[in-house]
């Protein structure tokens, strides 16, 4: 969302909706990246406070008369006071935190301002301040459902909650982030938490393409993921539209996540429908994914300690462990493994061009074989995972888009 246009579109789309709503929202367009830079370079932050008061100004223009105004500059002090204090304690993580939370805090305010004036009354709200607490290290922090549920204090009256994505309160009491694109996790906690009917996740594309558009290869909206495909998707297949974790606090109670374009009429075309697993004698092949650069760690059965230790310290993500015989396989990014190096020995390490994964119905290969060296890494009824080495990737998703019926 970059313009008062764009922002006035949410209040659009929620006067059509009756009943009680919860509104989760990420930072304005490019604030996140913003404060990114700026924890990590915070000397070169002088204008940052102001530029950021100039950008929500221009989709709130009143908040200076609104009843958020004292919020409003809370906030924005609040960053200028965390950089003073991280230019000489660089290591101060719970500044890094409150710093880079503040992009939702101030989204939040101009949402909730935007809302309140085309007659929806609405109100920002932090989602540390009722009750959302977030466990676990580095990028496999998640929602603690359990005891944000003895915390949770969201009211169910009006007027409509416009919560702070992205972050909650910790283990140890102060803020904490989950990984980026965290607001969607964020979304279906709370709506796991307050029995929620469904939730929809309002992007700028036409919900979920059959492979990510990143490659330039135009395919279709899949109309219905079930739950396991769309984690699938989201882990293993590049598809940056929803968040990894989003979709397992709906599972248990079935709870429905439609994936709509903000931009567009609600049309088949332009929504993805996720729910429970439905596998019929029918059931196609629904996507592609790809995630480029992959290596593949062997060692013997059962892992070392050690080595799960060394990864969850240097904050390395694992995509996958799959075990086959005396031997487990560790997959990951290449990109991790100049960290890895100096803290493992005795283990075997094979890199690939890319991960495919196929969601639903796993096709016959044989027709590819001679656009690729593939490997399998594992199937489920969901769908597979295969490492590749091929010397034109892009080529390679294009036949396959095309030869199984995905392109447009």
């Amino acid at each position: 969302m970059r313009s008062r246009s764009d922002f006035d579109l949410i209040a659009d789309k929620l006067s059509s909706f009756s009943g009680k709503q919860v509104l989760v929202v990420s930072a304005l367009w490019g604030v996140t990246d913003r404060l990114i830079r700026a924890v990590n370079e915070p000397h070169y932050a002088n204008k940052l406070v102001e530029d950021l008061r100039t950008q929500h100004l221009r989709i709130s223009p009143d908040i200076s008369k609104s009843s958020w105004n004292s919020l409003f500059e809370k906030v924005l002090s609040g960053i200028s006071r965390d950089l003073v204090l991280l230019s000489t304690k660089p290591n101060q993580i719970q500044a890094r935190n409150r710093i880079l939370a503040s992009g939702e805090r101030l989204s939040a305010i101009v949402v909730a301002n935007n809302l309140t004036n085309s007659n929806l009354p609405s109100i920002p709200v932090g989602a540390e301040d009722v009750g959302l607490k977030i466990q676990g290290h580095g990028a496999m922090k998640r929602v603690n459902l359990e005891s944000s549920k003895l915390h949770l204090n969201l009211s169910k009256k009006s007027p409509i909650p416009v919560l702070t994505g992205w972050f909650g309160e910790g283990e140890d009491g102060d803020i904490t982030l989950l990984s980026r694109g965290g607001s969607d996790h964020s979304a279906s906690s709370i709506a796991k938490l307050i029995c929620a009917d469904r939730v929809i996740l309002w992007k700028d594309i036409k919900g979920i393409q059959s492979l990510n558009p990143r490659w330039g290869i135009p395919t279709n909206t899949i109309p219905y993921l079930g739950y396991n495909e769309a984690i699938t998707l989201a882990m293993y297949g590049g598809a940056s539209v929803i968040h990894p974790f989003s979709i397992e606090p709906l599972i248990s109670s079935g709870i429905p996540m439609e994936v709509r374009c903000i931009f567009a009429p609600h049309t088949p075309e332009t929504t993805t429908y996720i729910g429970p697993d439905i596998i019929t004698q029918d059931s196609n092949l629904k996507a592609i994914g790809c995630k480029p650069g992959i290596s593949v760690i062997k060692c013997h059965a059962p892992i070392n300690s050690k080595i799960l230790s060394m990864l969850e310290q240097i904050d390395i993500t694992m995509w996958s462990i799959q075990t086959k015989g005396n031997f487990a396989y560790i997959l990951l990014s290449s990109s991790h493994m100049e960290s890895i190096f100096p803290h493992v020995d005795s283990v075997d390490v094979n890199h690939f061009t890319a991960l495919i994964s196929f969601v639903g119905t796993i096709p016959s290969l044989s027709e590819f074989d001679e656009d690729g060296d593939w490997h399998e890494f594992s199937k489920s009824k969901n769908g597979g995972l295969f490492a590749v080495n091929t010397d034109n990737l892009e080529y390679l998703l294009r036949k396959l888009s095309a030869n199984l019926e995905l392109s447009c």
